[in-house]
């Protein structure tokens, strides 16, 4: 007898995690409908929101996070001058005893 109350104890236990993922199942029939005044209001309501968003101005903001942490902008390579390159080359000469 005690076996079948364990049995039972470990049935309950296990079936209470499947119960709870069950699907609520709602046998009554959905409400009325909307009426054709409410639809209209609600057809007017989104084009006067879609109107709206249209009037917003794209923000052309930078998606630099750390723009304002940096001091200086970002420095250009500089252009290299025709004079260095025909410059002559230094050659070391000697030891260098360090």
């Amino acid at each position: 007898m005690k076996l079948f109350r364990m049995a039972a104890v470990v049935l309950a236990v296990l079936a209470g995690p499947a119960y709870a993922q069950m699907p609520n199942i709602n046998l009554l029939q959905e409400g009325p409908g909307k009426t054709p005044e409410e639809k209209a209001a609600d057809a007017e309501r989104e084009k006067a929101y879609k109107e709206t968003l249209k009037k917003i101005p794209d923000s052309k903001a930078s998606n630099d996070p750390w723009g304002g942490m940096r001091s200086d902008p970002p420095k250009q390579a500089a252009p290299k001058a025709s004079s260095a390159t025909n410059a002559p080359k230094k050659t070391k000469t000697g030891t260098a005893a360090n």
